[in-house]
């Protein structure tokens, strides 16, 4: 009797087994499938940006006045770039050091990967930003080339340069991650907390690389403009002007390293958030809840290769139009691809997709919104070129309300969004469901991270290819084409920083989720509300504002300090008759060793601001402080970035416009108070806005590392 009772109950074991192990094997091979798919994505598209990269390189460089223009700019850009990236990786060895020294403290057994990770992640945000200066060193020459043969080659050329380095950029951000989570644990439900180190690395790295960058080419800008321009009223980028090679340096250290590192920061810390929250939903996706952003990243990549080959112009069409083209073919595949990957990894949930389409929709919002306020074809700009008429204050007037406007539409799609995604999130039925919507509309929106890259690095090549032609003499017509595309560029670049902060946006709140969630994981408790009554916490709230601000104010400085020794220098050479008469060289040396020094020294007590303030905050007031200051110091940033940036935008294309021959065209008054107001919106849309939107993200990443401190 006792055997036959014990042989079902034996026989039944077996069986349970079985299925279990059965279903531990498939869901091994589904995480294999998911991990080789965003290796083999990522592989393909650095494949693809060789090829293109190539095709540009192997293109006509000019003739030997243009080549000699590209050499001065490389070896400026190679000079800055050894110095800038030495001194920010000796703080990163600092760092590194510093943070072992306080895991070990702490007691934690994750030192040594915490300080690892970081360095990896620094590692690989400072080859972003080395790769996006050498592809558009390179790029600048051959499309200034290009134009003689007309605008479609031109623009070609330069949109193949910038999507090669958009590529490597996202597909770097996406494959580095990925290798983390490989190498430290693949266990989902530790693995991502651990990793986050990469996404602090990342920000560290892009933020010293925006600053200094940024501050390089403004100084070098300003002073360039303000006495060529103004003073000795010569064309811009005259070979006559001192200070013309340090700008043009200025736009491949600042607008394509520095931005190259910022969206690659982007892309690493918005991914390893998204899985963080990820982990919540584990009991209902298991690992794929996890995996979906890096699987999402990958399909994003595709997209971005279909509308990167989309891009074509021919006869009159804007060349705007054409790019925008491309934009849309990489919307529409998105939305295709995000309903592949719900199906596929999330069991086909609806709300979950339709939380992902408002990232989607947020991001083409957010190119339509900065482009409607930096755009010269539209009232906003016209409006601070009738300003302009009557001098450079009411130009300054203008440009300063339009800004202050334009931070109105932003916040209020980013907060339409915001409460669509959770809302949706919530209607998905699945645990956390509201928090992890707004991931899946993060990641809806950085699935065109790529593209925007891509027209985001055509500006400052565009920008380049146009001073190096003026510079070296080229035709008329071929400096129309290449004003132009400029002209263009200045928008790309534009729309850049609007979708930047847009997705800075989402992924702060996402990322200050994580944070809590982190909080919560360390203390065992639920950390679910931030009571701004409490004194400790309020204070820690406007510790974040004044943060922002004291920012700021000291990237802007930093700008104008250095743009004065410029200015006097620019003015002692012109001095000299020979110079002014074109008989004699000026020397371009000096001023590109004074921006350098100016940038190097002004970087680093702004960003040593960031580090301080999180660090201080959370060991005097604790974790819920450090909450506050992080909600709150976001607000102010997306405000402030945007205006900063629209400003800049806007002040900038109101100047072009005027060059194209209205409003009296080039040296004329109008002319002269416009690139007043261009000057100084200069540091506003190229330093200070753009190292805003790493701030955001990097104030999240050290909160989510230091944690452990502030508890």
């Amino acid at each position: 009797m006792g055997l036959v009772q014990f042989r079902p109950l034996f026989w039944g074991e077996i069986r349970g087994e079985a299925v279990v192990f059965r279903q531990e094997m498939v869901l091994q091979v589904f995480f294999m499938f998911e991990i080789a798919f965003v290796l083999l994505s990522g592989l393909f598209s650095l494949v693809v940006a060789g090829s293109l990269a190539y095709s540009v390189w192997k293109g006509d460089g000019g003739n030997d006045k243009i080549a000699e223009v590209a050499g001065f700019i490389r070896e400026g850009a190679y000079g800055f770039m050894r110095r800038q990236y030495s001194t920010i990786l000796g703080m990163v060895a600092v760092m590194a050091v510093a943070l072992f020294a306080l895991f070990t403290f702490l007691g934690s057994g994750n030192a040594a990967v915490a300080s690892v990770s970081f360095v990896v992640g620094a590692i690989f945000s400072a080859a972003a930003g080395i790769i996006s200066m050498l592809i558009a060193v390179h790029s600048n020459s051959r499309t200034a080339a290009a134009a003689e043969r007309g605008l479609p080659r031109a623009l070609i050329t330069a949109f193949r340069g910038g999507s090669s380095a958009g590529l490597i950029l996202v597909s770097l951000a996406l494959l580095g991650v990925t290798f983390m989570y490989l190498v430290f644990g693949q266990d989902p439900n530790n693995t991502p907390f651990i990793i986050v180190g990469y996404a602090f690395g990342a920000s560290f790295v892009a933020l010293f690389a925006q600053l200094g960058g940024g501050m390089y080419t403004k100084a070098a800008d300003v002073g360039a403009d303000l006495v060529g321009k103004i003073e000795a009223n010569i064309p811009e980028d005259d070979p006559r002007n001192p200070a013309v090679v340090a700008d043009l340096v200025g736009d491949n250290v600042g607008d394509c390293a520095g931005r190259g590192a910022d969206l690659f920061e982007s892309t690493a810390a918005e991914n390893i958030g998204a899985m963080i929250l990820g982990v919540a939903l584990f009991p209902v996706f298991g690992a794929q809840g996890v995996l979906f952003p890096l699987v999402a990243g990958s399909l994003g990549l595709i997209a971005s290769l279909a509308g990167i080959f989309s891009v074509r112009v021919s006869g009159p069409e804007n060349p705007m139009e054409s790019l925008n083209r491309g934009f849309w073919v990489v919307s529409v595949l998105s939305a295709v691809f995000l309903y592949f990957a719900t199906s596929w990894l999330l069991g086909g949930n609806v709300w979950l997709f339709a939380a992902g389409l408002v990232g989607i929709a947020t991001a083409i919002a957010f190119v339509y919104i900065t482009e409607h306020y930096t755009e010269h074809r539209f009232r906003p700009v016209r409006r601070i070129v009738e300003g302009s008429r009557t001098g450079a204050a009411t130009n300054f007037l203008s440009g300063f309300a339009l800004a202050l406007e334009s931070t109105g539409p932003t916040l209020l799609v980013i907060s339409v969004s915001l409460l669509a995604a959770y809302r949706l999130g919530v209607m998905s039925g699945v645990p956390s469901g509201g928090l992890f919507g707004t991931a899946m509309a993060t990641m809806g929106m950085l699935m065109s991270a790529a593209y925007v890259l891509a027209m985001d690095m055509f500006g400052p090549i565009t920008d380049n290819a146009a001073g190096i032609a003026q510079f070296s003499g080229a035709k008329k017509s071929t400096r129309d084409v290449l004003d132009r595309l400029d002209s263009v560029g200045n928008t790309t670049k534009a729309l850049t920083k609007g979708y930047a902060i847009g997705s800075a946006s989402l992924a702060a709140f996402l990322l200050f989720s994580a944070y809590m969630s982190e909080v919560s994981r360390l203390t065992g408790k639920a950390f679910t509300v931030v009571n701004i009554a409490d004194i400790d916490v309020f204070v820690g709230a406007a510790l974040g504002a004044l943060l922002v601000m004291l920012f700021t104010s000291r990237a802007i400085r930093g700008v104008s300090k250095t743009a004065e020794f410029i200015i006097a220098e620019v003015r002692d050479q012109f001095r000299d008759k020979g110079i002014m008469s074109g008989k004699k060289k000026p020397d371009y040396a000096k001023c590109v060793d004074i921006t350098t020094q100016g940038a190097l020294r002004n970087m680093v007590i702004p960003g040593l601001l960031v580090l301080i303030f999180p660090i201080i905050v959370g060991v005097l007031l604790k974790a819920e402080a450090v909450a506050a200051m992080l909600m709150v110091g976001t607000i102010v940033g997306i405000l402030f970035a945007t205006f900063l940036n629209n400003a800049g935008g806007a002040w900038d294309n109101a100047k072009k416009y005027i060059e194209e021959g209205y409003e009296g065209g080039k040296g004329s008054e109008t002319h002269k108070a416009a690139v007043i107001g261009d000057t100084i919106g200069d540091p506003f849309k190229d330093t200070a806005g753009p190292s805003i939107h790493v701030l955001i993200k990097l104030l999240a990443t050290i909160t989510l590392v230091l944690a452990p401190l502030f508890l």
